[in-house]
């Protein structure tokens, strides 16, 4: 495989930069352009943010790997993850779960009163979404999940309860997955459903976790949709959650803040002395520190497989996981290294005298669990490479 960009796609990282450097001009840039947020700045989830994926769609960034029948421009989809790089970078809003876990799910299996419905909305940037999936049974193990949907008539009534929905707070619709076959095996009667979050039953409530990042039970008391409201067929929800979690992981987990979190490590250790000396003439640092370099690139070759698949038009499950199980890890290890080597110094919080790099590696700390969880767990990525890449047996 050949990683390296070829002139159009060196021309297209030029101008995203430019259109970037552009956006860190403006008055609500430092809103919208915050990369210590970590977990949390990959969402829309203000007015500010909102307005700028509008500005993103009229440059005509969003939907760029979509059908042109539907408004895309038939771009590889190198093209979208090397402005989720730019992107990520930053700090900014990344494109995925509307143009493409939402988006890509239903150009492929919707009916076409929902396509007419949702991908424009999406490409203007007039809608975000929040994704159900987990449940307080059912976290790991999607395919236990409880929430009932029970056909009447020309309705399905929604009873029960989701846990870990990021974005329901701010979201307009939410993508939920419901059973609506329970005598099926729990693999094969489940079934996805498009609800606008203000749906009367629907009830949002916050949970607070760890790094100030916010997500939230919601609970469907009654909840009646019309038949227009299931995504594709009915049972056959399964494969579309699985698609939809493929395609936010490639989207979703992208390289840079990893490089950059490795960039700020060597600054680190750069500046901060033991007895007297920079802890980069440390031959033992510099060992550890070369040890992470490799890893680095590791990780960085794992994520261009994944955009290798995506390129040719396949779902990239098993790269994806491989690549997100051993990222993660390499965040927590980068931030677990950076506190050791740093000493009392290094678990300062942010506004703390002496803090290194204003308090970011304890922000750090505290949010590198959130990856190892979002978009699958470590344990469900392990069971994909088991199953899929190794075909070891399910028992």
């Amino acid at each position: 495989m050949d990683f390296n960009l070829g002139p159009e796609e060196l021309e297209f990282v030029r101008q995203v930069r430019a259109f970037l450097d552009a956006q860190a001009a403006r008055p609500d840039a430092e809103e919208v352009m915050a990369p210590d947020r970590d977990a949390h700045s990959q969402l829309a989830d203000s007015p500010e943010r909102r307005a700028f994926n509008k500005r993103m769609a009229a440059m005509g960034y969003l939907g760029m790997s979509w059908p042109a029948k539907y408004g895309g421009q038939e771009r590889e989809g190198i093209y979208e993850y090397l402005l989720n790089e730019e992107l990520a970078l930053r700090g900014m809003p990344l494109i995925g779960k509307g143009v493409g876990c939402v988006g890509k799910t239903i150009i492929r299996h919707g009916s076409d009163e929902m396509k007419a419905e949702f991908l424009p909305k999406i490409l203007a940037a007039d809608v975000e979404f929040a994704l159900g999936y987990s449940e307080p049974s059912a976290g790991s193990d999607l395919a236990a999940l409880k929430l009932k949907a029970v056909r009447e008539g020309s309705e399905w009534v929604l009873n029960g309860q989701k846990v870990f929905s990021t974005s329901a707070h701010f979201a307009d619709w939410y993508w939920v997955a419901a059973r609506t076959d329970p005598d099926a095996p729990k693999h094969k009667g489940i079934s996805v459903f498009l609800i606008p979050m203000d749906h009367p039953g629907l009830t949002v409530h916050e949970i607070k976790t760890m790094g100030h990042h916010r997500t939230n039970q919601v609970f469907f008391d009654n909840v009646r949709v019309p038949e227009g409201a299931l995504v594709g067929e009915v049972n056959k929800g399964w494969t579309y959650v699985c698609e939809a979690l493929d395609f936010e992981r490639f989207t979703f987990y992208t390289v840079n803040p990893l490089l950059r979190k490795f960039e700020r490590l060597l600054e680190a250790i750069r500046v901060a002395k033991r007895e007297g000396r920079p802890l980069v003439e440390d031959p033992a640092v510099r060992r550890d520190a070369a040890r992470i370099a490799t890893e680095v690139e590791a990780a960085k070759m794992l994520q261009r497989l994944v955009v290798s698949e995506a390129s040719k038009g396949r779902v990239p499950a098993l790269e994806a996981a491989m690549y997100k199980v051993f990222s993660t890890r390499l965040g927590q290890q980068i931030t677990d290294y950076a506190l050791d080597v740093l000493g009392p110094a290094g678990v300062l919080r942010h506004g703390a005298e002496d803090a290194v790099d204003g308090g970011v590696w304890e922000h750090f700390y505290q949010t590198t669990p959130l990856d190892t969880i979002g978009g699958g767990s470590s344990e469900v990525q392990k069971n994909i490479i088991a199953r899929r890449g190794l075909g070891l047996p399910l028992s």
